[in-house]
C-alpha cells in the first residue's frame, strides 16, 4: 500500500512546466490559435495550463468545442460553466448544422456514432475562423496513432494528417512555420500518461464533470461492456436497460464510449482504479476499435 501511496498525487512538475512552455510558444508563434474544448479531463487540464501561462491576463485564444448533439448532458454542462468561470471566449460548432448542409451523413446501424462526422464540422470550423493553430489535449499514451504525433503536428492546406511528414523535434526547439493554408495541432501534455492527469488535478484541486465519478445511472450490456442508455444508441431488442454504479475514465459521445462498474466517489480511489486497471483508458472507446488502424485513418481524414 506504501508503494500504491507514493503515486498518489504526486505530479512530475517538469511536465507543468513543459506545457506552458508549449503554450507560451503557440501563443508567439501563431496568429490565430484556438484550444479545442471538448469538456473531458485532458482538455480541462490544457485551460489550466493556459490560465497559467497567461496569467493574470485572460487566454488569449477562444475555446472551441465540435458539438455532435450526442454528448453527455454533464460534459455540456460543465462545458458552459467553466467559459464562464475562466472568461474564456467560446466557440460552439454543431454536427447537426454539417449534416443538414449535406456535407455529412448520419451513419446507420447498431453502432451507428457521429464521432466520425466531426471531421467535417470541425475543418469547416477551422476554415471559418482561419485558425492556424488548434491545440488538443492528445496524450501519447492513449493510443498508437497519437503515439506517432510530434507536439507540433502539421496538417495540410485540406486538413490532412501524414505520418511521413512528421517533422523532427530537437530538444525543446518547436517549429511552427507552415506554407498557406496549412494549420498545426499542437498537443501540450503528449508527454503527460493518465495518471499524470489525475494527480495533476488533485493537485491543482481542479473542478471536472461528475460523470468521471462513480454515480447511478441506466445502462445496457453490449460486447462485455457497459454503455449509457441514451435516445441516441441503437439498441436491439434483448438490451434491456437496468441500473448500475458506474464511472466514466474517458469521455466522448454517448454513442461509442462506456462505462466502467466503479465505487469511486474520490481522486484517490479513481487513481488506485487505474494503477491495477487491466484495460486501457481508451479500450472503452467503441469507435477505436472499428478497425486495427481507426485512429490513424481518421487523422489523415483530419480528425483531431
Amino acid at each position: 500500500m506504501n508503494k500504491l501511496n507514493d503515486k498518489i498525487g504526486h505530479f512530475p512538475r517538469q511536465l507543468e512546466d513543459e506545457s506552458i512552455y508549449i503554450m507560451r510558444e503557440v501563443a508567439a508563434q501563431f496568429e490565430r490559435p484556438a484550444l479545442l474544448f471538448s469538456g473531458g479531463k485532458d482538455s480541462i487540464t490544457l485551460v489550466r495550463l493556459a490560465q497559467k501561462a497567461f496569467y493574470p491576463g485572460k487566454i488569449p485564444f477562444p475555446l472551441v468545442h465540435i458539438d455532435t448533439g450526442h454528448n453527455f448532458p454533464e460534459t455540456i454542462e460543465f462545458r458552459d460553466w467553466l467559459a464562464k468561470e475562466t472568461g474564456a471566449e467560446l466557440i460552439v460548432r454543431y454536427v447537426q448544422d454539417s449534416i443538414d448542409q449535406g456535407k455529412a451523413k448520419e451513419e446507420s446501424g447498431k453502432y451507428a456514432s457521429r464521432n466520425v462526422l466531426q471531421t467535417v464540422t470541425l475543418l469547416d470550423t477551422i476554415e471559418e475562423f482561419k485558425f492556424d493553430a488548434c491545440i488538443g489535449g492528445a496524450r501519447r499514451d492513449e493510443e498508437k496513432a497519437r503515439a506517432k504525433e510530434r507536439i507540433f503536428s502539421v496538417r495540410d492546406d485540406f486538413g490532412q494528417w501524414d505520418a511521413k511528414r512528421q517533422r523532427p523535434e530537437l530538444f525543446d526547439m518547436l517549429n511552427g512555420r507552415i506554407a498557406v493554408g496549412e494549420n498545426v495541432r499542437v498537443f501540450p501534455i503528449s508527454n503527460w500518461t493518465e495518471l499524470d492527469v489525475w494527480n495533476y488535478i488533485k493537485e491543482e484541486n481542479m473542478e471536472i464533470p461528475s460523470i468521471y465519478f462513480s454515480h447511478k445511472r441506466q445502462v445496457i450490456e453490449r460486447d462485455g461492456m457497459l454503455w449509457a442508455d441514451s435516445e441516441h444508441l441503437n439498441k436491439e431488442a434483448d438490451e434491456i436497460p437496468f441500473e448500475a454504479t458506474v464511472r466514466f475514465r474517458t469521455v466522448g459521445d454517448m454513442t461509442c464510449t462506456a462505462a466502467v462498474a466503479s465505487e469511486a466517489t474520490e481522486i484517490d480511489v479513481i487513481i488506485e482504479e487505474i494503477l491495477s486497471a487491466e484495460i486501457s483508458e481508451r479500450g472503452a472507446r467503441i469507435d477505436d476499435k472499428r478497425s486495427e488502424a481507426a485512429m490513424e485513418k481518421r487523422k489523415q481524414q483530419g480528425y483531431f
